[in-house]
């Protein structure tokens, strides 16, 4: 049995961020509830999107970043440091390294703008998979759209 083999870029097109809005809805607004008005939001525009397709072109992971001012009620209005958002991976491509895959493209986009850390919102359930890849928790656990966060950092 070979393994699946997939690539991750940046969306680089009108029909890559179809591609990753539509990750994002199978994962958050389908299987976990979220309202869709909610999901996407004006920061979308700006942010730069990851994606993840597998060899046949499908779509099996996103996530994006936000800095500078939209980033800022993310960071602590840090302008050193980007939020990573939005990572989802669709329930086939779950365990096969895409999340990983996404979070250090994210990180490496992060790199290249110049920003020293990234911040993110993690759900609760995915803490471990964040300390696995360098992050730490901090601060209080809080609701976003209903499901239980917590806030964490990683230094580049």
């Amino acid at each position: 049995m070979s393994t699946p083999t997939y690539t991750v870029r940046v969306a680089e097109d009108p029909a890559d961020r179809e591609a990753c809005f539509a990750v994002r809805k199978e994962v958050f607004v389908v299987e976990q509830g979220v309202p869709q008005d909610i999901e996407y939001d004006a920061l979308d525009a700006g942010a730069l999107h990851v994606l993840a397709t597998g060899e046949d072109g499908e779509p099996l992971g996103t996530g994006r970043l936000l800095s500078g001012e939209a980033a800022a009620d993310r960071t602590g209005g840090d302008p050193s440091v980007g939020s990573l958002g939005r990572l989802a991976v669709t329930r086939q491509a779950r365990g096969l390294g895409v999340g990983a895959a996404l979070v250090r493209a994210v990180e490496d986009a992060a790199r290249a703008r110049g920003l020293a850390a990234v911040d993110l919102h993690a759900q609760t359930h995915a803490l471990g998979f964040y300390e696995r890849l360098g992050y730490a928790a901090y601060g209080p656990e809080f609701p976003d759209a209903g499901i239980p966060h917590r806030s964490m950092r990683r230094v580049l």
